[in-house]
């Protein structure tokens, strides 16, 4: 397939381009990094503004679809200037890529557009599948705006997939990269009282998720993209710790923790249960279904 992917430099985007390139797809990285380059046969990375249409805009044309991973980080304090920064990322990136294909002659097939468990707001140890309803919160309300740009695709005859992703474990990135030194220092413990469950799901599981995704024109819609099997926050901290053959015995008190991180701290101290209904209906088979298989897989 010729594929235009957005946000394809970062944790989970270097990791999928990588897949899709030994796969054979022919790759155009839309990023802010770099200049038109080329540094593979077949991967381009075009220079783009996320807020402004541009020449990267001839690369949509013609393709057979487009991935959008775009997003400002959000594991940091959120202030009021890193609150807009985590929305406009998403909402605005969404939008110029949509009207881009809405002004491309020959329009792609598909929007794989990324989106995250934070939909559904806070709920505590209550079941989520695709079907449940929208949060109020901050990260709610961004995901809600994120998705409605990434759904005004269908209105040009894309099939649109909106990948709500929770906790995503890989080596060198993402939240091991800030879970795994304390424990390795003997410092390692759950976030306020551990009770609040985990939504997580390997890198390689996500790559394949995405891969399925694109060879399965019948998947459409929300889609979780979590493992089938939640843990708490105490349940994952034990087995990081064993995996690493290291205590978990020192917690994080909850008030310690939004003197750090304010807002965020809500985020990580409440929690989702989140399974994914959608992609085992479709047929996707887990690589790593348990937590203890996916953290001794990465070798930490």
């Amino acid at each position: 397939m010729r594929l235009v992917i957005a946000g394809g430099t970062g944790f989970i985007g270097s990791a999928l381009c990588a897949r899709l390139s030994e796969l054979g797809h022919s790759l155009t990285l839309l990023t802010r990094l770099a200049s038109s380059a080329v540094n593979a046969p077949n991967k381009k990375l075009l220079s783009w503004d996320p807020r402004a249409a541009g020449a990267w805009e001839q690369a949509i044309d013609g393709s057979d679809g487009v991935i959008n991973l775009a997003g400002e980080p959000i594991a940091k304090r959120w202030t009021t200037a890193h609150k807009k920064k985590i929305a406009s990322s998403r909402i605005e990136s969404t939008r110029t890529l949509v009207a881009a294909i809405g002004r491309a002659k020959e329009k792609p097939k598909f929007l794989i557009n990324a989106s995250a468990i934070g939909y559904y707001g806070p709920h505590g140890n209550e079941t989520l599948s695709e079907e449940a309803g929208a949060g109020s919160d901050f990260l709610s309300r961004v995901c809600v705006a994120w998705e409605r740009e990434a759904g005004k695709a269908e209105d040009y005859g894309l099939r649109v997939v909106r990948l709500r992703t929770g906790i995503v474990l890989g080596r060198g990135g993402g939240a091991l990269a800030k879970m795994v030194p304390p424990f390795k220092l003997f410092l390692g413990g759950p976030l306020g009282d551990g009770n609040q469950p985990m939504s997580w799901i390997h890198l390689e599981d996500e790559i394949g998720l995405i891969l399925f995704l694109l060879e399965h024109p019948e998947a459409r819609g929300a889609i979780n993209a979590t493992a089938p099997n939640p843990a708490t926050m105490s349940e994952f901290c034990k087995t990081l710790g064993d995996v690493l053959n290291r205590p978990s015995w020192a917690p994080v008190p909850a008030f310690a923790l939004r003197l750090l991180l304010g807002e965020m701290a809500d985020m990580l101290l409440t929690g989702q249960r989140v399974l994914p209904v959608a992609a085992q209906k479709l047929g996707y088979a887990f690589k790593y279904p348990t937590l203890w298989e996916a953290l001794r897989s990465l070798r930490l």
